[in-house]
């Protein structure tokens, strides 16, 4: 009876298996439709809330920003900035371009018919993502020199202060070649704005700049030399980002610089550190020279030997060494293939060939038609005269060249003594440059309509925040109210990186496979079909169970009587509705019985009939629970 009660508990065991998988198939297609439902959500509200967010950060910040979001712009009551704190120098450009000094002086070292500083210069509005009110200083000449300049405020002196220069540039129309950076003039006696030019001193140089595929950020200082009294310009590193964005997006972008007493600087774009480092360790070339220089009048000596091996001179070349061997010689085994057309030439004229009508023999020469492979040869192994194929010559060795050994007389390589450096000294300060008391645009561009705006030069960082806030965040709420769509916004991106094309692809497809994958009705598996078939065999009469129900015990019987009755209502309703299966499950359940039920129904079914008829007289006589051992499941061999 054993048998039994394990048939019962794998047929429990798998339809529960199966409604579990059910349930699961469709909890992971649910929560993958949750999922994909959140996102998008997500994605909408961040797009339609994006704007209110900014908005309060700037209300909450300035108090002047009233910002209304209408179904295609973004409309804004733009207030000229402020500012806050302690300033040397802010400009706004949205009244009277006043204080400003344009430059009446020659480049030098440059033809006549451009050293003049006559670029043209206008104060207007953007072209594009307006803020109605905010006006910007434009350069608008093409292959010109510009130059214009005001004097601070209040001088910058390069004390205890951090120094801060934060300034707004759109390249409106791109940028093939120029730049856009600003100089901070130094401090002096005969500074004449009037002569402002390439060669007027100035302390700091920072800003943008790019030709061809160079894309830069300058940051220059120049540095006095304590012992000669000299300048020298140092250079900050590059940024170790692509800055490329930033020129040809043609958005208002917000440079800051950074310097603080502590020798140490920033440099950031939209508020984001692009590149940091120290005054002392970070710029090319250092601001301290080296302690210790090379001799210059140090020469090595004539009998210096820095060759670390040298050829063996006791080696001697083998007799049998022939240099005269070729490296490849014809393969004597080689066989020409058959069906090799010797007499055919490897290219013919071409037939359909025709002289051209103003083909002149006299000026080109006598015509003739060009030449194209010859058909023949296509389904030939070739034509032509055969050549015997070369192969690499076993008895080559090339020339002869004695073996290197360690070199006895190697003495290292040479260079030059060590001495102190006469032109050493140490600024550990370099912070203390000197003074600033002008700034200026200094510029060439090849193209035109850069638009500059709201410079400020302070030490407070809230201040510039500040003044970002009411001038650059503005310009910043209202590109990105104007923004395409996501789907054309994904179509740019993937225009200027194809592979995006892929995750795309993947991205879009997911979904669909998921809902394929578990709403697709699975195939039904063998090990399915053995848990769930049972086994049609022959009936197990009344006297044949008797012996073994003898051998339970009475608490074994009991429960071994209701799991029969359980089975065999389970039996019933199989019979019943065993006509709807398809005659192949049929021949499937036959060849998994045990003995093979079709061998026995051909050749004895007489024999099945009388144990079926003895069967169902057992079960007439009122032992009703003898229907459940009629049939009995097995497993596949």
């Amino acid at each position: 009876m054993k048998w039994k009660r394990q048939e019962f508990w794998k047929g429990a065991v798998w339809k529960v298996l199966q409604i579990t998988r059910m349930h699961f198939r469709w909890d992971w297609l649910c929560l993958g439709v949750l999922i994909i439902s959140s996102v998008t959500a997500e994605v909408e509200n961040e797009e339609t809330l994006d704007a209110d967010v900014e908005v309060e950060d700037f209300d909450k910040q300035s108090q002047e920003a009233d910002v209304d979001i209408d179904k295609s712009s973004l409309e804004v009551v733009y207030q000229t900035p402020k500012p806050t704190g302690e300033v040397y120098f802010t400009e706004t450009f949205d009244g009277v371009l006043a204080g400003w000094v344009l430059s009446k002086t020659k480049k030098e070292d440059t033809d006549d018919n451009i050293a003049k500083y006559d670029g043209r210069w206008e104060v207007e509005e953007l072209k594009e993502n307006t803020v109605p009110g905010d006006r910007g200083l434009v350069l608008k000449s093409v292959a010109k020199h510009h130059a214009i300049s005001a004097m601070l405020t209040k001088a910058f002196i390069f004390d205890n202060k951090p120094l801060i220069v934060q300034y707004e540039v759109n390249f409106q129309e791109g940028i093939d070649c120029g730049g856009a950076y600003i100089k901070l003039l130094s401090s002096s006696d005969d500074l004449n704005l009037e002569y402002f030019f390439d060669k007027t001193p100035y302390t700091i140089m920072f800003g943008p700049d790019k030709c061809g595929e160079d894309y830069k950020l300058h940051f220059i200082f120049r540095h006095k030399n304590p012992k000669t009294g000299e300048y020298d310009e140092k250079h900050a590193k590059r940024p170790d980002i692509d800055l490329k964005k930033f020129y040809l997006d043609k958005k208002t972008h917000l440079y800051t610089l950074v310097l603080k007493p502590d020798d140490t600087f920033e440099m950031l774009i939209d508020q984001s550190v692009v590149s940091k480092g120290s005054l002392l360790e970070d710029m090319v070339p250092p601001v301290n020279p080296p302690k210790e220089i090379e001799d210059p009048n140090d020469k090595k000596p004539d009998g210096w030997d820095e060759r670390p091996k040298i050829p063996d001179p006791d080696a001697v070349k083998p007799d049998d060494w022939d240099e005269d061997e070729p490296s490849k010689i014809e393969d004597p085994d080689a066989v020409k293939p058959e069906g090799w057309l010797d007499d055919e030439p490897q290219y013919v004229s071409d037939p359909n060939a025709k002289k051209p009508k103003d083909w002149d023999e006299e000026m080109d020469g006598e015509w003739e038609a060009p030449q194209i492979p010859n058909p023949k040869c296509e389904t030939a192994p070739g034509c032509g005269h055969w050549v015997r194929p070369m192969k690499n010559n076993p008895n080559y060795k090339g020339k002869w060249k004695a073996p290197m050994i360690d070199n006895p007389n190697y003495q290292g390589i040479w260079s030059p003594r060590k001495i102190l450096n006469p032109d050493y000294f140490e600024d550990l300060h370099p912070f203390k440059m000197t003074t600033v008391n002008a700034i200026g645009l200094e510029l060439w561009s090849m193209t035109s309509d850069i638009y500059f705006d709201n410079f400020i030069i302070c030490s407070e960082k809230e201040v510039a925040d500040r003044w970002a806030a009411d001038g650059w965040g503005l310009k910043k709420l209202v590109a990105s109210a104007n923004e395409p769509g996501m789907f054309s916004q994904l179509v740019t991106a993937a225009e200027d990186h194809p592979w995006l094309w892929v995750l795309y692809i993947l991205t879009l497809a997911l979904p669909v496979g998921l809902g394929v994958l578990f709403c697709w009705p699975a195939k039904k598996t063998d090990e399915d079909i053995d848990f769930k078939k049972p086994d049609i065999s022959k009936p197990i009469t009344k006297g044949e169970l008797k012996p073994e129900r003898e051998e339970l015990e009475d608490d074994e019987i009991e429960l071994e009587e209701e799991k029969e009755n359980e089975g065999t209502a389970e039996d019933e309703d199989e019979g019943e509705s065993g006509e709807d299966i398809d005659d192949d499950d049929k021949e499937e359940e036959n060849e998994v019985a045990d003995g093979s039920q079709e061998e026995g129904d051909k050749s004895n079914k007489s024999g099945s009939e009388d144990e079926m008829k003895e069967a169902d007289e057992g079960t007439g006589s009122g032992d009703g629970r003898l229907k459940s051992v009629r049939k009995r499941r097995v497993r596949k061999d």
